[in-house]
């Protein structure tokens, strides 16, 4: 059974830092591309940041510079540092495989940014 477990969200002031962590299990993570998407309220879910199994990223225009995202396939996680907060970052944020599986999705880390 595949699960994925985000963490690491919170309310932080505009500017501020947060990481987010994923633990996958039940996944051959390591030949995977991973990626973490949100959904902010009355939005559609997004891709915002991907990795290949090589450590190749790419990322959304509004995070491009701000956000990294990492993966540490010993221990089956990505990471998300996320710099230069934006009150439009605020949303739910998740990982999964890209593409995603609809069966895969986990409870999400909520993100608050306050202005």
């Amino acid at each position: 059974q595949v699960q994925l477990v985000e963490s690491g969200g919170g309310l932080v002031q505009t500017g501020g830092s947060l990481r987010l962590s994923c633990a996958a299990s039940g996944l051959a993570f390591s030949i995977r591309d991973m990626a973490w998407y949100r959904q902010a309220p009355r939005k559609y879910r997004e891709l915002i940041a991907r990795i290949t199994p090589s450590g190749i990223t790419d990322y959304a225009d509004s995070v491009q510079g701000r956000f990294t995202i990492s993966r540490d396939d010993a221990k089956h996680m990505v990471y998300l540092q996320m710099d230069s907060l934006r009150p439009e970052d605020t949303a739910v944020y998740y990982c999964n495989q890209n593409p995603p599986d609809a069966r895969y999705w986990g409870q999400g880390a909520q993100v608050t940014v306050s202005s």
